[in-house]
């Protein structure tokens, strides 16, 4: 019983690996031109719909109480989206050196790009205790201001497919995740009642679609290319996602708690999650758009699929300890405050 519910909670995590494997056994039910229809079904549908999932869940009005809450919104978007895939580039310059694959490497900097997940940073600081808004704002807004960033950064440090043009890129980004983002934006002020009443499984019906894309891009390596994966680069790669995740919430816990900060203890755990999360939700769709036509898209996406339940891992290990910091450092604040009679 406590293994079936194990399962039940991690489903997501399972149903990333049975559909690798499922697409080791029969990569032609997912390739291009297929039965499934991928060039169609997954690269604007399924795109799509994830985008408009996440548009008709975003509750747009909590965000209003943490709007204003400008040096901690400036931070956490500025160590995402630029100091963390500058800090991975330079670390990569000194991988290349190593014999891990040098596609695991790549995947490494799209982990880097990647803006922040909508959901798991949010629940870890719910968790805590500590300021939830400012979790759901800099969530939020890292996910709409990636649409643009993310892109941009993916072709600066890696380079898109010869493919594809640049125009092509962003038009097709535009109409399967602008599009669709803002429609669900606009639904949902129509059907906010009933979304809250019935509370559908957005984030399941978000995750079920992102395991069809995840199955896709395994079908057409498989199918097209001899993949040539070492156990020891695999290993390296877990390794090295786990240092960098450690390194950068302890950089972040230094930088918020110093003692010209200003940042309260409950702002400084919304920091430490949001400025360390990568989307995967967000990612492997833009993956498949930037980097259309290379036949190692699922290596270069494994390095992701490994940080996002590594992330949550991780996170969820270090709750205890994080709200014991958090706790402690508020009655000590408490205290310091109370003037005496």
């Amino acid at each position: 019983m406590g293994l079936l519910a194990r399962i039940r909670k991690e489903w997501f995590i399972v149903g990333i690996v049975l559909v690798i494997v499922s697409a080791k056994l029969q990569p032609s039910l997912g390739v291009k031109g297929g039965p499934l229809k991928p060039e169609v079904t997954v690269a604007y549908v399924a795109v799509s719909v994830i985008f408009f999932n996440s548009g008709l869940s975003l509750k747009t009005e909590e965000l209003t109480n943490a709007v204003f809450h400008i040096r901690l919104h400036l931070l956490v978007q500025t160590f995402t989206l630029f100091f963390f895939p500058l800090a991975v580039w330079l670390l990569l310059k000194l991988l290349a050196l190593t014999t891990i694959n040098q596609w695991l490497l790549r995947g490494l900097q799209t982990v880097g790009c990647m803006p922040p997940p909508v959901s798991s940073a949010v629940i870890l600081t719910k968790a805590v205790g500590g300021n939830e808004a400012a979790a759901i704002f800099n969530s939020a807004f890292g996910s709409f201001l990636g649409i643009i960033v993310t892109p941009v950064l993916l072709l600066f440090f890696l380079g898109s497919s010869s493919s594809v043009p640049f125009s092509a890129i962003f038009s097709q980004l535009f109409m399967t995740v602008v599009v669709p983002l803002v429609l669900g934006q606009v639904c949902r002020r129509f059907l906010r009642d009933w979304v809250e009443w019935r509370k559908p499984p957005f984030g399941a019906v978000s995750s079920f679609v992102l395991l069809i894309i995840i199955y896709t891009t395994f079908c057409d390596t498989f199918s097209s290319a001899d993949v040539q994966l070492e156990p020891s680069s695999l290993l390296a790669v877990v390794f090295i996602i786990f240092s960098i995740q450690l390194s950068f919430m302890l950089l972040t816990f230094l930088f918020s708690t110093r003692w010209a900060s200003g940042f309260t203890p409950a702002d400084t755990v919304a920091i430490i999650f949001c400025s360390t999360h990568k989307s995967l939700t967000l990612g492997i769709p833009m993956l498949k758009i930037v980097f259309a036509g290379y036949e190692h898209l699922s290596l270069i996406s494994v390095p992701l699929l490994i940080y996002h339940p590594a992330q949550i891992l991780l996170g969820s290990v270090l709750v205890p300890s994080i709200r014991d910091w958090m706790t402690s450092r508020q009655k000590a604040l408490k205290l310091t405050t109370i003037t005496p009679i």
